[in-house]
């Protein structure tokens, strides 16, 4: 519950609830999204890497700093100070209940605008 608490309050995500479920069984909508497919092995920068197959979640926003802050008022709780990934400025979104979720502000072109 404290996951679905998190979404629904926190991050603040409207959601649905099926009439003829259990309680709780909370559909949240995420706005709009992108799907980033990257390769599991190769060369970069000189250097080979191969990582096993997975997936990941990260929610991208606009302004890192002001989002963070947004969500720390709320009662969000992160893994550290935002870092310079590259790709764009970081930090680990703390969910209760379950695995952390990067949080990022992109610095490579963006694809859910399309």
């Amino acid at each position: 519950m404290a996951t679905r608490t998190f979404f629904r309050d926190v991050l603040g995500w409207p959601h649905v609830e099926h009439p003829e479920s259990e309680p709780g069984w909370l559909i949240f909508k995420t706005g709009p999204s992108e799907l980033g497919v990257h390769p599991t092995s190769g060369t970069y920068e000189g250097e080979t890497f191969s990582h096993p197959k997975h997936h990941s979640i990260s929610l991208m926003c606009d302004d890192i700093e002001v989002t963070k802050v947004e969500l720390e008022a709320k009662g969000a709780e992160f893994a550290g100070a935002a870092e310079d990934m590259g790709f764009g400025l970081a930090v680990m979104l703390k969910v209760p209940g379950t695995d952390d979720i990067l949080l990022y502000q992109p610095a490579h072109p963006t694809a859910y605008g399309l």
